[in-house]
C-alpha cells in the first residue's frame, strides 16, 4: 500500500504546495486546540459506531480508544507535539493517533468530515462550559440578594433620565423589581424577581433555549449528503449525551444558529453588567459618594496622586460593548453565506471562545466588586430633597377627590412656586398652598416624609419594604431551585447538565 506519510487529508488531487502566507491563514489549530477533549470524546463514540456495522474490529476499536486516551493526555500535560502540518484539531489528533497505532487510525474518518465533525465538537465544548457562565451569573444574583437584604433600609433618590425622580430603597435599586405570576391555578403565590438582579435572572431563563439548540447532534452527516454507512445516529447521540439528532445533513453541517444564540445570549448579559457598572461609577463619584469601591477593584494615577478610579467598572463597560461586537461580526459572516459548509465559519470558534472568557472574567469581577463595594448611607440620604416628593403631593390632593391631570397640574404650581420664591416645597405655608388649591389643609404637612413616601408603595414590585423583603425571599428560593454552584463537575455529569430553571 502507497504510504500517505506527509500528505495532507485533502491533499490527493492536489501536485504543488499551498502558499505559505494561505497555510498559516488556514490553519486554525492554535484556536481550536481547546476543543481536543471533545474532539477525542466524538471519535472515540464514531469508533463504536463504526465497530458495531463490522467497519473496525473490535480489536482496532480498542486500539483507536486506547491511543485517543493517550492523545487526550497529551494535551491534557502539555506534550502533544504539534507539526507544521497539522491545520486543525481534527487533524492533529488524526496524525497523531496513525502515529501511536498506525493503520487503524486510517479507518476512522469514514464516512465523516470535518464538516460534521467540528460543529459537533462545538457543541459538545459549549455544553460543558455553559454551567461555568450559569454559575457566575447566580453568584452575581446571590451578592445583589444578600446586599439588598442587609442594606434594606438605606434610602435614596430613585433616577430617570438621570434626575432625582421619587425616594426609594437602594434595596430596591439593586433589585429593581420585576414580577412572575404563576399560570398554574393551583399555584397562588406570586414569584417575584428583580433586576439588576431581575435581568440577570431573566438571562438564566434564556440559557435554556441556548441548550436547547446545542442539545441536537449534527455528527453522522458527513460533508454535506450525509453518511453512506448504516451507522446508528440515535445510539451515537445517545453515547455523547445529546437528546436528538439534525434531521437534515445540508442544514446540520453549515448551522451556527447555536453559536449566534450563544453570542446574542453573551452581548444581553454584557449589556445588563454594563449597566449597572455604569450605575455605580456614577455612584462613586465625589459628585455622588453613594458608594465607595474598594481599593481591590480600584486604580491609581500615574500623575494625580489623589485618584482611585473605578476602572474594575470601566473595564466591565467597555468589555460589555466589545462582547456584542463578536455578535455583530459573527452575524455578518452569516449574512451571505452559501449553503452548507464554507472556510467563513473558522471565525465561529473564536468568536465562541472569546466572547465565552471575556463573558466569564466580567461576571467574576463585577461579583467581586458588588460584594465589596460600601455604601454611604448618609450620603444617599442627603441626596434626598423634598422636590422629589411632588408625586406625593398630587397624590394627596387625589386622595381628596381631585382628578389625577388636575392634581398633577396643582402640583406643578406647588413646585413653580417654591422655586420662584428659592424655597423648598415644604416651606410653602397652608396659607401660600391655598392659594394653589384649596383641597391643601394642614395634614400636608405628613407627605414631607421620605420614609412615609416610601412606605405607600406597598403593591407587588414596590419599593416599601414588606415588598422588598417579599422580593428578596421568592429570589432567595429560586436561587435555592437552581442547579448548585459545581464548578468541579466531572465531564460526565457536565455533559447531561441541563438548564432547570
Amino acid at each position: 500500500m502507497e504510504s500517505l506519510e506527509g500528505h495532507k487529508l485533502w491533499g490527493g488531487r492536489f501536485s504543488n504546495a499551498t502558499d505559505p502566507k494561505l497555510k498559516k491563514l488556514n490553519c486554525s489549530l492554535y484556536t481550536d486546540k481547546r476543543m481536543f477533549a471533545e474532539d477525542i470524546q466524538g471519535s472515540q463514540a464514531y469508533a463504536q459506531c463504526l465497530k458495531e456495522i463490522n467497519l473496525l474490529t473490535e480489536n482496532e476499536k480498542e486500539e483507536i480508544c486506547v491511543g485517543l486516551d493517550r492523545i487526550k493526555i497529551e494535551w491534557q500535560e502539555g506534550s502533544f507535539d504539534i507539526k507544521s502540518g497539522d491545520e486543525d484539531i481534527h487533524t492533529a489528533n488524526e496524525r497523531r493517533l496513525k502515529e501511536l497505532i498506525g493503520q487503524p487510525a486510517m479507518k476512522l474518518h469514514v464516512g465523516r468530515s470535518r464538516n460534521d465533525q467540528v460543529v459537533t465538537d462545538m457543541k459538545l465544548w459549549l455544553k460543558s462550559n455553559l454551567i461555568s457562565l450559569k454559575n457566575g451569573v447566580l453568584r452575581l444574583i446571590k451578592t445583589l440578594t444578600v446586599r439588598s437584604n442587609k442594606e434594606i433600609d438605606v434610602l435614596m433618590p430613585g433616577y430617570t433620565h438621570l434626575q432625582r425622580a421619587q425616594p426609594v430603597r437602594w434595596s430596591h435599586y439593586l433589585l429593581r423589581q420585576g414580577a412572575i405570576y404563576s399560570t398554574k391555578l393551583s399555584e397562588r403565590n406570586v414569584f417575584l424577581y428583580s433586576s439588576h438582579a431581575w435581568s440577570l435572572k431573566n438571562d438564566c431563563d434564556k440559557l435554556e433555549n441556548n441548550f436547547k439548540l446545542l442539545d441536537v447532534m449534527p455528527l453522522g452527516s458527513g460533508a454535506l449528503a450525509g453518511n453512506p454507512f448504516p451507522i446508528n445516529r440515535n445510539q451515537l447521540a445517545s453515547n455523547l449525551g445529546f437528546s436528538k439528532v439534525t434531521e437534515n445533513s445540508m442544514q446540520a453541517v453549515s448551522d451556527r444558529d447555536f453559536i449566534a444564540d450563544f453570542l446574542f445570549w453573551a452581548s444581553m448579559v454584557g449589556i445588563h453588567l454594563s449597566r449597572l457598572a455604569e450605575d455605580l461609577i456614577i455612584f462613586s463619584s465625589k459628585e455622588f459618594e453613594f458608594v465607595i469601591i474598594d481599593e481591590c477593584y480600584s486604580t491609581g494615577s500615574s500623575l494625580m496622586p489623589q485618584k482611585r478610579n473605578a476602572d474594575s467598572l470601566e473595564l466591565i463597560r467597555g468589555i460589555g460593548g466589545s462582547l456584542f461586537g463578536q455578535c455583530c461580526s459573527f452575524m455578518m459572516v452569516l449574512k451571505s453565506l452559501p449553503s452548507t459548509y464554507n472556510k467563513d465559519l473558522q471565525s465561529d470558534k473564536e468568536a465562541m471562545f472569546t466572547t465565552f472568557d471575556k463573558l466569564l472574567s466580567i461576571l467574576e469581577i463585577t461579583t467581586g466588586t458588588v460584594k465589596t463595594l460600601k455604601v454611604n448611607p448618609e450620603k444617599c440620604k442627603s441626596a434626598l430633597s423634598y422636590e422629589i416628593l411632588a408625586t406625593d403631593v398630587a397624590y394627596y390632593l387625589i386622595r381628596k377627590g381631585v382628578p389625577f391631570r388636575l392634581a398633577h397640574r396643582l402640583a406643578g404650581q406647588v413646585v413653580a412656586t417654591a422655586e420662584q420664591q428659592s424655597v423648598s416645597v415644604c416651606d410653602l405655608t397652608l396659607e401660600e398652598l391655598k392659594t394653589i388649591s384649596s383641597h391643601f389643609e394642614v395634614d400636608i404637612g405628613k407627605v414631607w416624609n421620605y420614609e412615609n413616601s416610601i412606605e405607600q408603595y406597598q403593591v407587588i414590585g414596590g419599593t416599601a419594604k414588606n415588598s422588598v423583603l417579599n422580593q428578596i425571599r421568592s429570589l432567595e428560593q429560586w436561587l435555592k431551585n437552581q442547579i448548585p454552584e459545581q464548578d468541579d463537575l466531572n465531564e460526565a455529569n457536565k455533559m447531561h447538565w441541563k438548564c432547570t430553571f
